[in-house]
């Protein structure tokens, strides 16, 4: 068997096809919840601080050149080496949110499963020598 011909069969497996379509949806679930965090979430917590921007909370590792505005932006630009843990809280942030939404998903989903009516059992066979037993004794009766 050739390596190219091991790989299709790899690669066409349900599990990678499977794997691949998880990677591309939690990427963009990702992106939806980085939205959250960043444009919902990230305001409220900053207003409730005193307006403060998570994003710009940073600490200088060095030398800042004259001139430079005080933003985490600038000093990254000015090649400032910088502590960015205003990122760090986003992020960490961001984290909490997606495991508490995948959480709150597989706790549905293992409901739902539990839910499921359980399929009816099957009759169960009852053995030749008794239904002939049976046959003998209802002809008997007659």
């Amino acid at each position: 068997m050739s390596m190219m011909q091991e790989f299709k069969e790899f690669a066409v497996k349900g599990n990678v096809i499977d794997l691949a379509v998880g990677v591309i949806i939690g990427g963009a679930f990702g992106k939806i919840v980085g939205s959250l965090v960043e444009d919902v979430i990230m305001p409220v917590v900053g207003a409730i601080f005193g307006n403060m921007d998570f994003s710009n909370l940073f600490v200088t590792l060095g030398a800042v050149p004259d001139g430079t505005a005080t933003t985490l932006a600038a000093m990254k630009e000015a090649g400032v080496p910088v502590l960015a843990y205003g990122n760090f809280i986003t992020v960490a942030i961001n984290f909490m949110i997606l495991a508490f939404i995948i959480f709150m998903m597989v706790k549905q989903i293992n409901r739902m499963k539990r839910e499921e009516p359980a399929a009816e059992a099957a009759p169960e066979v009852t053995p030749e020598d008794v239904v002939l037993l049976r046959e003998i004794r209802d002809s008997l009766r007659k």
